[in-house]
């Protein structure tokens, strides 16, 4: 199975739009944050110093994620999808491992991501990853939050 990774380019944003809205939709909703980052990611993360990734698995874009700048040393990881169609052939996981290996190249001190506990399998891939669960912060941008997630890269 021949998984690439890839940077965003323009022809990308609808796919990144649909691969998040797909999940959130079958799991929550699209809330104002998910509109104003998946609408104009563009503006939203790349400009404001932030990254976008996609896997791409026989020819066609299945996942996605992105890194939301913090500061300079500390990035959050969001957005990460991969379509349903292709759940279960370990494309999260090769997008995850691609993600630590880009944050400890880019030598940041450490990734942090929120998550809900109503996606298990998303949470039991963070911890596998030793992602750490750390204090919830109030006044979260997402409704859906209710846990929060580091990963110390130094």
């Amino acid at each position: 199975m021949a998984i690439t990774i890839i940077p965003y380019e323009p022809i990308h944003s609808k796919a990144f739009h649909d691969l998040n809205v797909e999940w959130l939709k079958k799991y929550f909703y699209v809330e104002e944050k998910d509109k104003e980052l998946l609408n104009d990611c563009e503006n939203t993360i790349l400009k404001k110093d932030g990254h976008i990734f996609f896997a791409k698995y026989e020819g066609k874009i299945v996942g996605c994620f992105s890194f939301l700048k913090i500061n300079a040393s500390t990035f959050e990881l969001g957005k990460m999808a991969v379509s349903e169609k292709y759940q279960g052939l370990r494309i999260g996981q090769e997008l995850l491992k691609f993600a630590i290996a880009f944050g400890k190249e880019s030598n940041w001190d450490k990734i942090i991501l929120y998550s809900s506990t109503k996606l298990p399998h998303a949470l039991y891939l963070y911890e596998k990853y030793n992602f750490e669960i750390v204090p919830l912060e109030k006044d979260l941008p997402y409704e859906r939050s209710d846990i929060k997630m580091e990963l110390q890269l130094k």
